[in-house]
């Protein structure tokens, strides 16, 4: 059991155009959203997207065969990988909810802790460590990427698909952190 006491806080985040308004959204808008005449409550982020209901579903499509995909890299360092990518980019609404998603599925806290408090340079754990640095790579300029960080991806026991696995989880998140910041911006949820 941890005894940190470190937590990242929630964010909300907040478009800079009108997200659709599910009341009056088009068939195909609400297909896209997959929303059901019970369930109004869908994320702004959501609503924003399906302004361009194709594009949404696209990349929704992506995204879930990137994120949720059965076997593999684990979803945890699936989802350390979006936090690092997220990290270099600067997208603190994605890395808060992916650092929280992280500690959910490893019980890691003090990797998320050690990000927050001292970067990217650690020190962590060398599996930790490699993971962190060949993403870091990735999302910094992919092409200072080494055959070096591949190497000790696979010497602390990755195989060539889960490398892959967490090379689409950083690249999806190089694209998403811009279309996050492109399309709004984080704000601190409000206190109940």
């Amino acid at each position: 059991m941890s005894t940190s006491r470190f937590k990242v806080k929630a964010l909300s985040w907040s478009p800079y155009i009108e997200p659709v308004e599910v009341a009056t959204a088009s068939e195909e808008q609400l297909a896209a959203m997959q929303v059901t005449p019970s369930n109004t409550k869908v994320s702004p982020y959501v609503r924003t997207l399906a302004h361009d209901p194709e594009s949404y579903v696209a990349r929704t499509k992506l995204f879930n065969a990137i994120m949720y995909a059965k076997g593999g890299l684990d979803r945890a360092e699936r989802e350390l990988g979006a936090l690092v990518a997220s990290a270099v980019n600067r997208c603190v609404y994605c890395a808060s909810v992916h650092a929280r998603r992280y500690v959910e599925l490893s019980g890691r806290e003090d990797v998320v802790e050690q990000i927050y408090l001292r970067g990217l340079e650690g020190p962590f754990d060398a599996r930790t460590q490699a993971i962190v640095d060949f993403c870091k790579a990735l999302s910094e300029t992919p092409s200072q990427a080494t055959r070096e960080q591949v190497q000790a991806l696979r010497d602390h026991g990755m195989s060539k698909a889960e490398i892959v696995d967490l090379i689409h989880s950083a690249a999806i998140f190089g694209w998403a952190n811009r279309l996050m910041h492109t399309l709004g911006h984080s704000v601190p949820v409000e206190a109940k």
